[in-house]
């Protein structure tokens, strides 16, 4: 099913599994699609501003994993590697044959995963303020700089991932946090087939530049930085991640 909306983005909803997956989505244009995936509180609609700018130049499709959004519910907290094989399956059904992943937080944990085992697939990635920071790696810690992260987010945002959390359910939220610190993303890291564009914000605690300049040395990649960003860089900065990110597809197309 298909429904049109007035920004150009249409929702759809694809049954992968037995889970309806729902995703907004434009695709007028015939280059290399860009897939976002979000983090693991929230829902597409943070991804939407840097989203309806890189759609005037790109398709684009913006999900919502098992669990989170418009999706399907299941009974129990995806991991990492449910959740690829699911993204995965989906783009299957969709016939997606060649894509660039753009994954936030959580979202870049799943990109990296299905890049190594989804290289047929995966022709460009993008890990957006990827976790998570081996010196968080406990959920005490990673909530802990969550905290620190809020102080300096644009407090506009909360009525957006408040709605989305409500709609996960805060058990969700807590075991896909335990999910992510039981990740050593730095496996998938080391097998990258791509060099990845590693984006984030200065003012970012979650995933520090220090953090993201060695997930750049680790995949051969290449480290932006977008001033006055926090860790929500693809929901404050959408028109200049969206430039950074057309720019690295213009020097990688994949």
């Amino acid at each position: 099913m298909t429904l049109a909306r007035d920004d150009g983005f249409a929702s759809r909803w694809t049954e992968v599994n037995g889970l309806r997956t729902h995703e907004r989505s434009r695709e007028r244009h015939t280059t290399l699609p860009i897939v976002l995936l979000h983090g693991l509180a929230v829902s597409h609609r943070y991804l939407m501003p840097t989203a309806r700018v890189l759609a005037a130049g790109f398709p684009v499709i913006v999900p919502d994993l098992p669990g989170f959004g418009r999706s399907d519910k299941p009974g129990t907290a995806y991991d990492v590697a449910q959740h690829a094989a699911h993204v995965s399956a989906w783009l299957d059904a969709r016939k997606a044959t060649d894509v660039c992943l753009v994954g936030h937080s959580f979202g870049a944990e799943v990109a990296a995963r299905l890049a190594v085992t989804r290289p047929d697939m995966v022709k460009a990635v993008v890990l957006a303020s990827p976790t998570t920071d081996p010196l968080a790696r406990t959920r005490t810690a990673l909530i802990r700089r969550w905290a620190v992260d809020l102080l300096v987010e644009a407090p506009w945002q909360a009525v957006v991932l408040s709605r989305d959390v409500a709609d996960a359910k805060p058990w969700r939220v807590l075991g896909t946090v335990g999910h992510s610190v039981g990740n050593a993303i730095e496996q998938d890291l080391r097998r990258f087939s791509v060099p990845p564009l590693v984006l984030g914000g200065s003012l970012d605690p979650v995933a520090p530049l220090r953090w993201r300049a060695r997930v750049a040395a680790m995949t051969g990649g290449t480290s932006v930085t977008i001033p006055r960003a926090a860790h929500n860089v693809l929901t404050t900065s959408g028109r200049r991640s969206a430039a950074a990110i057309a720019a690295h597809l213009r020097r990688h197309p994949g």
